[in-house]
């Protein structure tokens, strides 16, 4: 899925697949089961109230940086749709440097 989206790339990130638009990570998979997607702080909150038994906080160290979501858990729909929020995010962050 993240694959698809314009420009991204998959690279390494400590071991794990990264991918990335412009050189900026949206999305890691950090094991088979899972993938951390780099959605807006702000929307955080309201993604794991709609979505408890896939979805939950992403912290890095003392950072909300986005949502850890459960594979096996999450309907694809919902997965493509964090993903295209995340690379939008992203990619604009980019464009506007």
């Amino acid at each position: 899925m993240a694959l698809a989206l314009p420009e991204t790339v998959e690279q390494n990130h400590w071991g794990n697949p990264s991918f990335r638009v412009r050189g900026r990570i949206f999305a890691t998979v950090p094991d088979g089961g899972h993938v951390n997607v780099m959605i807006d702080p702000f929307d955080v909150e309201a993604v794991v109230r709609n979505e408890p038994e896939s979805c939950q906080e992403l912290w890095w160290g003392k950072e909300l940086r986005g949502v850890r979501v459960s594979l096996l858990n999450a309907a694809p729909a919902m997965v493509a749709e964090l993903l295209r929020a995340a690379w939008r995010r992203k990619a604009l962050k980019r464009l506007s440097s």
